[in-house]
């Protein structure tokens, strides 16, 4: 694939086009029909097995969550190709890349094959295209095209009510001036359903020269093995299945006959397009789509290599983190969805199906992970702000936050309650104002817009946003804290049985909501806003530490129960939530809420082995390892859980390799050298070996997502904003850079992080003999700048020089992670300025 980008690119500019670099690959042979893939675009994705086929997979509607989608329609169970009357496949080697998936086929006698898969960002199709390359003669061959339709809404699911046992109808396939055009018409026997035309097309930028259609053609998955519906709980489950009861699609075949030259490459590209809108649009997209695919993938490589170019990381002692921040890069890109027409649809949990309560023109957001969760929710989006601000991905994670705003006003007519999970067709599964939760999304909206207020400076967006974030927090404390404690009530992001009403993580973020709320407040000169919410956040400061710290344990209680308030430890990973979030108090970064007495004890509960492995940190501990009683445990690594924990160790400087980078590191192994299922995506759930195994362990229909967007916010926050510092306040155009290196290393960079329009670059070193220098390159407009480095707690500062000057009075302040000792830039902010401390 490099070589084939790089004449690409090659051909461009030559045109006049600006030339790039070929994009790196990461590939593995190992178990392929095993593991899974996704190739996303912004409107369509392909999620199959890196052998090349298609079992059914997927549990919201069991079985039918993979395949190839134009969301919110899924278009077909699966495509496949054979050459010569021979099947193709499966695949000996795969490969992930920046934007596109590759696979090595079986080579037949004088020619080799190859699959490329990507969907081009902005167009409802996918691009599949068979490489064959001749090692001797020229030749002829004939190529025959399978595929299997399933039109199929993403919502309803297979156990909601209705579900698609009945909402489902038959698909009709027919060929159509030598392409497949397959239906699904009519309306679904289901109050408030509406009647619909949707279309698939598959197709080539040749003529075929002949076709069939039937009910089969899923090449080797023919005949099909076919799983039963969730909801039938008697019946006997295949390891495998090719389609399950809920399947109601139908088949075809196009040939194509292709000249391969002697020595030379022909590859024949199909396109699979869909509409919700009749067939016509689905033709013409996939006219547009095979107008040109090799210049429609290079430029997708090209934007992806434009995306790398910020947050170029040097991390000697680390090297694999670097590599895999670079591709969670690529993953957060990936992440980005568009939905266009949005019909608002609540249904309590699943429960209803009630008419649309308005509709949105257009969305775009970070789809939560494929192949399950492929839409827009609120604590997925809330976390992966962390991960999108430091890779400098600002403009999707904004509208994210936009669509979380605008469907939660119609949906919950201006209460300014948070939804927590919306389809891509707009329906709302939960979250609306009669659900229970989940209150942490509310009060962690206001620190995402602050987030993006600080690192963008757009006071615009800001401005945009804010009455909804004030509006939230005001209905919090107005309608979920019936005991007047002060701590707010309902769903948090753990949601299992025995939980008091009052949870951790909800009091944490609510706590740091509101000093966010106040801080946004104070630069708009809200002084009513500014004065209820600093002073709601100093009660409840000053009330944590005895309201929920556990000292028998010792740790934070997970919730509180009754009206006495009753601590419910049960081990859960928001028991380090105290220690992750970070405040702002007048202006000023303090790293966790918790004090460092207590933040320190805790997680050196959490290290221990009834709470963590190598793979992270457990979704709920076991006991053995602290003083609170036996409780039931689920020992597996989130993603989530293991990012959470790497910021917290990192906010009380516990940065050593056995502390912080073995959380950064058990992220990002999923990824690179040996990932657990696709090469360089991370997924949502580690492997698990008390528990259930890895992923690729697992029938495809229970696996967990295989690219899964929040656990960039483990690795790339930590060494963009802990280790190498970078505090921006873009809003007020002040930035401060304040590193603190890991002891493994002695000199770390970033370059052109991405800050407002512009960017800064930072040098972090260690010199020897208690000398520490930061240097600074701001590209950016500012009124102030701050440098500064931080010290092991109980260290002397000796002298310290920014730009050849001593300072006579520099800043020092003692935080959680260590002695911060800081000097401000004079005169012009902007441009190069080199911090020298010396310790003693």
């Amino acid at each position: 694939m490099r070589k084939l980008i790089a004449a690409f690119v090659l051909l461009a500019s030559l045109s006049g086009a600006a030339a790039a670099v070929a994009a790196p690959e990461l590939s593995t042979k190992n178990r392929l029909d095993d593991r899974r893939y996704a190739a996303v675009g912004t409107r369509a994705y392909s999620v199959g097995t890196e052998a090349g086929r298609f079992p059914a997979m997927g549990f919201h509607t069991r079985g039918e969550m993979g395949g190839i989608w134009a969301p919110p329609l899924k278009l077909l169970d699966g495509i496949w190709f054979s050459v010569d009357g021979e099947p193709v496949g499966p695949a000996t080697r795969f490969t992930s890349g920046w934007g596109y998936v590759e696979m090595d086929l079986p080579p037949r006698p004088g020619l080799t094959m190859q699959r490329v898969e990507f969907a081009p960002d902005g167009r409802r199709g996918v691009l599949i295209g068979l490489r064959l390359t001749s090692t001797g003669a020229a030749r002829e061959v004939e190529i025959a095209v399978d595929a299997h339709s399933e039109l199929m809404s993403a919502y309803p699911w297979g156990e909601t009510r209705p579900n698609q046992l009945r909402f489902n109808l038959q698909d009709t396939v027919a060929l159509e001036e030598g392409r497949l055009v397959f239906r699904e018409q009519g309306r679904p026997p289901v109050r408030n359903a509406e009647t619909h035309d949707w279309a698939a097309v598959v197709a080539a930028p040749v003529a075929a020269i002949g076709g069939e259609t039937g009910a089969g053609f899923r090449g080797p998955q023919e005949p099909p093995v076919v799983c039963p519906a969730s909801s039938d709980k008697r019946a006997k489950v295949p390891e495998r299945c090719d389609d399950t009861a809920y399947g109601k699609g139908a088949g075809g075949r196009l040939r194509y006959r292709v000249a391969v030259p002697a020595g030379g490459t022909s590859t024949l590209w199909i396109a699979v397009t869909g509409s919700d809108e009749g067939a016509g649009p689905a033709l013409g997209a996939a006219g547009g789509l095979l107008g040109n695919p090799d210049a429609l993938l290079s430029r997708k490589v090209e934007q992806r290599e434009a995306l790398a170019r910020f947050t170029r990381l040097s991390l000697p002692g680390d090297s694999l983190l670097a590599r895999g921040i670079d591709w969670s890069k690529q993953n957060l890109a990936d992440s980005v969805q568009i939905a266009e027409d949005v019909e608002i649809r609540e249904t309590r949990g699943g429960k209803r199906y009630r008419r649309p309560e308005g509709e949105l023109g257009r969305i775009r957001f970070l789809g939560a992970g494929w192949p399950d969760y492929p839409w827009l929710f609120a604590t997925d989006g809330e976390y992966t702000a962390f991960a999108s601000v430091a890779v400098g991905q600002f403009a999707p994670i904004m509208d994210h936050l936009r669509a979380l705003r605008e469907v939660s006003e119609i949906d919950n007519g201006g209460s300014g309650k948070v939804v927590h999970e919306v389809v891509g067709d707009g329906t709302v599964y939960f979250g609306s104002n009669a659900d229970p939760g989940n209150t942490d999304e509310t009060v962690k909206f206001p620190s995402a817009v602050a987030l993006l207020w600080r690192w963008t400076g757009s006071n615009a967006f800001r401005d945009e946003l804010y009455p909804f974030a004030r509006r939230g927090m005001r209905v919090v404390w107005s309608r979920l804290d019936r005991d007047r404690d002060g701590w707010p009530e309902g769903l948090g992001n753990v949601e299992r049985e025995g939980m008091g009403e009052e949870k951790l993580d909800v009091a944490v973020y609510a706590i740091r909501g509101l000093l966010d709320l106040a801080d946004m407040a104070r630069s708009r000169s809200d002084g009513a806003t500014r004065r209820w919410a600093e002073g709601r956040a100093a009660t409840l400061r000053a009330a944590f530490g005895e309201d929920w710290w556990m000292p028998d344990v010792p740790g934070f209680a997970d919730s509180l129960r009754g009206r006495d308030g009753r601590r419910v430890y049960q081990r859960h990973w928001i028991g380090v939530t105290p220690m992750e979030a970070e405040l702002m108090v007048d202006g000023q970064v303090e790293p966790g809420l918790a004090s460092r007495e207590h933040g320190v004890a805790s997680l050196s509960v959490h290290e221990r082995r009834c709470y963590a492995n190598v793979f992270g940190l457990f979704h709920t501990g076991g006991p053995g390892c602290d003083g609170a009683p036996r409780t039931p445990s689920e020992k597996q690594p989130f993603t989530l859980n293991t990012a959470v924990m790497a910021v917290a160790e990192g906010n009380y400087g516990r940065l050593s390799r056995v502390r912080q980078g073995r959380f950064t590191r058990a992220n990002r192994r999923l990824q690179l050298p040996v990932p657990d299922e696709q090469p360089g995506a991370m997924p949502e759930i580690a492997p698990a070996p008390l528990l259930n195994g890895r992923s690729i362990d697992r029938p495809f229909l229970e696996r967990p997502m295989v690219l899964q967007a929040w656990g960039a916010y483990g690795t790339a926050w930590p060494v963009v904003h802990q280790h190498l510092g970078v505090r921006p306040d873009l809003g007020r155009r002040r930035l401060e850079v304040t590193p603190q290196l890991p002891p493994y290393q002695r000199r770390i960079a970033g370059r052109t992080i991405r800050l407002g329009r512009g960017s800064v670059d930072v040098v972090a070193e260690r010199q020897g003999g208690g000398r520490y220098r930061t240097v600074v390159d701001a590209d950016v407009g500012l009124r102030r700048l701050r440098l500064g480095v931080t010290l092991p707690l109980g260290s002397e500062v000796g002298r310290v020089v920014i730009d050849g000057r001593t300072v006579l009075e520099p800043l020092t302040r003692e935080t959680n992670r260590g002695l911060e000792v800081l000097a401000d830039v004079g005169g012009r902010a902007s441009g190069s300025h080199v911090l020298v401390v010396q310790s003693r």
